[in-house]
């Protein structure tokens, strides 16, 4: 008997599984940072850290294990050739989980996993106040063009409405 043998599947049968921890390597490698719930993080952690020191080898053995692996060039390019090098000094330990808390909707644990060194990008207040105005102004051109759209739809239903007395 298996008494409280406790598997991580996440409900999912075994190639779903695959193709889940392959989508979260592949984001959190392109973005360097992710959100993510709490369990997932964890489960992924050790896929990412084999990864890295895999890729630490750079060797065309190494690229092609990982390209089994994640079939995407661009992460095993940058896994070989950017991460591997940053941490070429670090024995390990790649990644660090951040907690942040329940989700609102179904109370999931959330969490960020990030690169050890990964820094915020630095947002200007001059360009976000820039964003700000350039995204009102788009978002007064969509409302316009909606209304548009609706005065137009109710002409034609009343001249259909006309015809059809």
């Amino acid at each position: 008997m298996r008494h409280k043998i406790k598997k991580q599947n996440f409900g999912r049968k075994q190639g779903p599984k695959k193709a889940l921890v392959r989508g979260l390597v592949n984001s959190l490698v392109e973005h360097g940072r992710i959100r993510t719930t709490l369990t997932k993080a964890k489960f992924m952690r050790r896929y990412v850290e084999k990864a890295i020191t895999q890729g630490k080898a750079g060797t065309v053995h190494a690229r092609r294990q990982l390209f089994a692996k994640y079939p995407n060039e661009n992460t095993v390019k940058t896994i070989v050739d950017d991460l591997s090098v940053r941490f070429k000094e670090r024995p390990g330990g790649y990644t660090r989980v951040i907690k942040l808390g329940p989700r609102p909707g179904d109370m999931a644990d959330m969490a960020y996993i990030e690169f050890v060194d990964y820094k915020l990008p630095e947002v200007n207040e001059e360009t976000s106040a820039k964003a700000e105005k350039e995204e009102a102004k788009r978002q007064k051109v969509l409302s316009a063009a909606k209304q548009a759209k609706k005065k137009r739809l109710r002409q034609i239903q009343n001249q259909s409405r006309r015809l059809n007395r």
